[in-house]
């Protein structure tokens, strides 16, 4: 288990993820202020991921917990129809990532995520499965589609192959919902990564430098960070997180508390 964090440290997480009552979010606009500031954040997980999420922050507290019965959940719904507009409006990047989980992530750090999840052009052939190349060779002529007829175009007779595809798709930086809709019936509209954010998705950076922006990102959003913290939370290898908090203490950025222990200077 890891050690208690600093009251310190967990009102700087207060303010910073939204924690606190006169900071909750209401609007798409303060779910998009919020990922620009963050850099990333979760969407309907709670205080027990230990991550920032838009239903923490719409809760506006720290015990923020979603019920056994989400759909009856006003915090939960609202929280739902928020991601459904900034989806919609395609300001900041949203899809599920990084171990399966739905993700809001800022343009400037795009680059990033691509570098680490992503997949070039070249190496889809090998590294997407036959049913997510299928997929994806139906968007990049059609551009857009709803889900029902991406799965008849694809010839998919069960739905469950659509779905993992398009997780895969997702995951791999590659596919992106583009809107939800409701009428005449329950629908995401599907389209390729690379039509909402050609340019972000087309710079290249080496995976070093991407990994020591996203830990960059992660301590400051988190103020301080645990032994395995970066590591655990993004699958990445404990050396390469290991040097990369190391290089942001170099910069003069963080500072090493102990063995895998690092805080913000600024903070």
């Amino acid at each position: 288990m890891p050690l208690p964090l600093p009251e310190e440290i967990e009102q700087y997480r207060d303010r910073k993820w939204r924690r606190e009552g006169a900071l909750q979010i209401n609007t798409a606009d303060e779910v998009e202020a919020m990922v620009e500031d963050l850099g990333f954040c979760l969407g309907l997980t709670d205080a027990r991921t230990d991550f920032p999420s838009i239903y923490v922050a719409v809760c506006g507290r720290r015990d923020a917990f979603v019920p056994r019965h989400v759909q009856k959940d006003p915090e939960a719904s609202k929280t739902w129809v928020l991601k459904d507009e900034v989806i919609a409006r395609g300001r900041v990047y949203y899809a599920k990532l990084v171990k399966g989980k739905s993700w809001f992530v800022a343009p400037r750090l795009i680059p990033a995520f691509n570098t680490i999840w992503g997949c070039s052009k070249k190496a889809e052939a090998n590294a997407l499965s036959t049913n997510a190349q299928r997929v994806l060779k139906v968007l990049r002529k059609e551009w857009e589609m709803a889900t029902a007829d991406l799965r008849a175009e694809c010839g998919f007779k069960n739905k469950a192959d659509l779905t993992k595809a398009i997780d895969e798709l997702q995951k791999r930086m590659k596919v992106v919902p583009q809107e939800v809709v409701y009428v005449p019936k329950f629908t995401y509209i599907w389209t390729l990564a690379e039509a909402r954010f050609p340019e972000e998705l087309s710079v290249k950076l080496p995976r070093e430098d991407a990994v020591r922006e996203i830990a960059r990102a992660y301590l400051r959003m988190c103020g301080q960070t645990q032994l395995g913290a970066l590591a655990g939370k993004f699958g990445f290898y404990r050396w390469e997180a290991g040097k990369a908090n190391h290089e942001l203490v170099d910069e003069g950025f963080a500072e090493r508390l102990g063995t895998g222990i690092y805080r913000l200077v600024t903070l």
